[in-house]
Protein backbone atom coordinates (compact mmCIF):
# COMPACT_ATOMS: atom_id res chain seq x y z
CA UNK A 1 0.00 0.00 0.00
CA UNK A 2 1.19 3.46 -0.64
CA UNK A 3 2.42 5.95 1.88
CA UNK A 4 -0.46 9.10 2.37
CA UNK A 5 0.86 12.24 3.14
CA UNK A 6 -1.32 14.31 4.33
CA UNK A 7 0.80 17.78 5.18
CA UNK A 8 -1.34 19.67 2.42
CA UNK A 9 -4.46 19.38 4.13
CA UNK A 10 -2.96 19.86 7.29
CA UNK A 11 -1.41 23.27 6.60
CA UNK A 12 -4.84 24.39 4.56
CA UNK A 13 -7.04 23.76 7.96
CA UNK A 14 -4.52 25.76 9.79
CA UNK A 15 -4.23 28.39 7.40
CA UNK A 16 -8.36 28.75 7.17
CA UNK A 17 -8.28 28.60 11.13
CA UNK A 18 -5.54 31.50 11.12
CA UNK A 19 -7.53 33.55 8.75
CA UNK A 20 -10.55 33.45 10.78
CA UNK A 21 -8.74 34.33 13.93
CA UNK A 22 -7.11 36.96 12.15
CA UNK A 23 -7.26 40.10 14.64
CA UNK A 24 -7.84 38.60 17.72
CA UNK A 25 -5.66 39.45 20.87
CA UNK A 26 -3.12 37.69 22.34
CA UNK A 27 -1.92 33.93 21.49
CA UNK A 28 -5.31 33.51 19.89
CA UNK A 29 -4.21 34.84 16.24
CA UNK A 30 -1.31 33.11 15.52
CA UNK A 31 -1.77 29.55 18.06
CA UNK A 32 -3.58 27.23 16.38
CA UNK A 33 -4.72 25.88 19.77
CA UNK A 34 -5.75 28.79 21.14
CA UNK A 35 -7.33 29.73 17.64
CA UNK A 36 -9.42 26.82 17.16
CA UNK A 37 -11.01 27.40 20.22
CA UNK A 38 -11.42 31.15 19.42
CA UNK A 39 -13.26 30.48 16.19
CA UNK A 40 -15.61 28.05 16.92
CA UNK A 41 -16.70 30.26 20.47
CA UNK A 42 -17.06 33.20 18.02
CA UNK A 43 -19.24 31.09 15.64
CA UNK A 44 -21.66 30.17 18.58
CA UNK A 45 -21.76 33.79 19.66
CA UNK A 46 -22.64 34.93 16.08
CA UNK A 47 -25.19 32.30 15.46
CA UNK A 48 -26.55 32.91 18.94
CA UNK A 49 -26.37 36.79 18.08
CA UNK A 50 -28.14 36.99 14.79
CA UNK A 51 -31.20 35.49 16.19
CA UNK A 52 -31.28 37.72 19.79
CA UNK A 53 -30.67 40.96 17.40
CA UNK A 54 -34.25 40.66 15.92
CA UNK A 55 -35.54 41.14 19.29
CA UNK A 56 -33.19 43.72 20.52
CA UNK A 57 -34.51 45.86 17.06
CA UNK A 58 -38.49 44.81 17.81
CA UNK A 59 -38.16 45.97 21.64
CA UNK A 60 -36.39 49.22 20.30
CA UNK A 61 -39.21 50.08 17.36
CA UNK A 62 -41.54 49.89 20.26
CA UNK A 63 -39.88 51.92 22.60
CA UNK A 64 -40.05 54.21 19.69
CA UNK A 65 -43.20 54.20 19.01
CA UNK A 66 -44.22 54.33 22.32
CA UNK A 67 -42.31 57.52 22.44
CA UNK A 68 -44.17 59.24 19.58
CA UNK A 69 -47.33 58.11 20.82
CA UNK A 70 -47.41 59.60 23.77
CA UNK A 71 -48.05 63.18 23.02
CA UNK A 72 -51.31 62.10 20.94
CA UNK A 73 -52.65 60.56 24.85
CA UNK A 74 -51.77 57.12 23.72
CA UNK A 75 -49.94 54.02 25.16
CA UNK A 76 -47.87 51.78 22.77
CA UNK A 77 -50.17 48.83 23.42
CA UNK A 78 -53.47 50.94 22.99
CA UNK A 79 -52.12 52.30 19.38
CA UNK A 80 -51.40 48.82 18.28
CA UNK A 81 -54.64 47.50 19.34
CA UNK A 82 -56.73 50.51 16.93
CA UNK A 83 -54.46 49.97 14.56
CA UNK A 84 -55.52 46.22 14.33
CA UNK A 85 -59.23 47.30 14.73
CA UNK A 86 -58.74 49.38 11.93
CA UNK A 87 -56.83 47.21 9.72
CA UNK A 88 -54.19 49.15 9.59
CA UNK A 89 -51.41 46.41 8.93
CA UNK A 90 -47.64 48.43 9.13
CA UNK A 91 -45.06 46.72 10.51
CA UNK A 92 -43.43 47.79 13.75
CA UNK A 93 -40.21 48.75 12.10
CA UNK A 94 -42.24 51.26 9.77
CA UNK A 95 -43.98 52.64 12.12
CA UNK A 96 -40.89 53.40 14.04
CA UNK A 97 -39.03 54.91 10.92
CA UNK A 98 -41.90 57.30 10.38
CA UNK A 99 -42.17 58.36 14.01
CA UNK A 100 -38.71 59.22 13.76
CA UNK A 101 -38.03 60.44 10.28
CA UNK A 102 -41.05 61.32 8.44
CA UNK A 103 -43.35 63.14 11.15
CA UNK A 104 -45.56 64.60 8.58
CA UNK A 105 -46.65 61.16 7.20
CA UNK A 106 -46.86 59.80 11.11
CA UNK A 107 -49.34 62.79 11.74
CA UNK A 108 -51.40 62.04 9.27
CA UNK A 109 -51.70 58.13 10.48
CA UNK A 110 -52.34 59.62 13.86
CA UNK A 111 -55.02 61.68 12.81
CA UNK A 112 -56.60 58.55 10.91
CA UNK A 113 -56.12 56.19 14.09
CA UNK A 114 -57.84 58.84 16.69
CA UNK A 115 -60.88 59.64 14.66
CA UNK A 116 -64.03 57.30 15.69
Amino acid sequence: MPRVKRGMMHAKRRKNILKRAKGYMWGRKNRIKLAKVAVVKAGVYAYRDRQKKKGEFRRLWQIRIGAAVRPYGLSYSRFINILKRKNIELDRKILAELAAEHSVIFKALMKKVLSQ
